[in-house]
């Protein structure tokens, strides 16, 4: 595990984390815009996270300042820390469904119910079913993948930055 963190700079691991956290926003909207599948607040949510987290990276990996490069990677240690909460409790939503859905409404109801004024920002904020799983691969979810993804991605920038305070 060490000759592999040792194989990269700590800006080389920053570029990677960034473009890794890219390619699931553009799988992400690949699904809706694609497949067709209609995201959940708890989706956008970690979509949030991981935008937070890509931004992150790309601020560690842009700057030469130790300093704000370890700033940047504990912010990304919170916001994945933060996808990971959001996703564990989806998917245990997914598992143990409650009898009534309470994730959001769907996009017409909003128009319909609320002015205008107040249901633009409730679009933003997903009309899927929370609980529902729409897709899968290798039988986990989506929620099921972004923990995992999450939680790969703190583990990672954890280990960065205690590597980073050591080398001080």
């Amino acid at each position: 595990m060490n000759q592999l963190l040792n194989r990269f700079s700590f800006r080389q691991w920053m570029a990677a984390l960034a473009a890794a956290c890219i390619a699931m926003l553009a799988f992400g909207l690949y699904l809706q815009h694609g497949v067709g599948l209609e995201p959940c607040p708890m989706c956008i949510v970690q979509r949030y996270a991981l935008i937070f987290v890509a931004a992150s990276a790309v601020l560690a990996w842009a700057t030469g300042l130790k300093g704000l490069q370890m700033a940047a990677a504990g912010l990304g240690l919170l916001s994945a820390g933060f996808g990971a909460f959001v996703a564990a409790r989806q998917s245990w939503l997914q598992w143990y469904p409650p009898e009534v859905a309470t994730c959001g409404r769907d996009f017409y109801g909003m128009i319909e119910t609320f002015p205008l004024k107040r249901a633009i920002p409730m679009i933003f904020k997903g009309s899927g079913d929370c609980t529902k799983v729409d897709w899968t691969f290798l039988g986990l979810s989506i929620a099921n993948w972004s923990f995992i993804c999450f939680v790969g991605f703190g583990v990672l920038l954890l280990v960065l930055i205690v590597r980073r305070l050591r080398v001080r």
